[in-house]
């Protein structure tokens, strides 16, 4: 199945199934500092992922682009109450619009020591983004599809303390997202066309 042209509803029971049929990969608890960020679907005619231009002023990951979330704090149950609460305070997604649909595999940020846990959800209401200003700057909506085809999407080889890495980008419309968020990005993707 080509996923790239799927509608939402079809996007929605695709992800459940795929998510339901996997085990996800946990980093266990540890010196990591754990942080959860929501995967969001729209549906703008066709189904659209939404992303978070962070700003210049804050402390990690000045100016890149991420899904909405944040790390885990003393009041959040579970870390996907932690990345439901940092959407609405980051972007004014109000919580109780979101569906959730699952978790994806947790994704370790090399530089910064953090471990993400990204959550797949759909919004099915219209929704007015609201970017706090604070620490996102814009919110960015990129079409499935986009992604999905992987043109936009490249792979540049770095190293760190000695080891070698892949690096992937996916750049659209003058933005360009990479790092964990690419790799979250990706490892969404090749779930959904795993037996395509």
């Amino acid at each position: 199945m080509k996923t790239a042209g799927l509608t939402l509803e079809e996007l929605v029971a695709l992800t459940r199934e795929r998510l339901a049929a996997r085990a996800r990969r946990v980093v266990p608890q540890g010196p990591l500092v754990q942080a959860a960020v929501l995967v969001p679907l729209v549906d703008r005619g066709e189904p659209h992922l939404v992303f978070a231009k962070r700003t210049e002023h804050v402390g990690t990951h000045r100016g890149q682009i991420s899904f909405p979330g944040g790390t885990l704090d003393s009041s959040d149950a579970s870390l996907l109450e932690a990345a439901l609460r940092e959407c609405e305070e980051e972007v004014g997604l109000p919580r109780e619009m979101v569906e959730p649909l699952g978790a994806l595999d947790d994704q370790e940020t090399w530089a910064t020591q953090y471990v993400i846990t990204p959550w797949v959800g759909v919004i099915r209401e219209r929704v007015t983004w609201r970017p706090d200003g604070a620490e996102i700057e814009r919110v960015i909506e990129v079409p499935f599809a986009a992604l999905a085809e992987r043109a936009t999407f490249r792979v540049e080889h770095w190293e760190r303390a000695g080891v070698v890495r892949p690096v992937y980008f996916f750049d659209y419309r003058g933005d360009t997202i990479w790092g964990a968020t690419a790799r979250i990005l990706k490892g969404y993707l090749d779930l959904l066309e795993e037996g395509a």
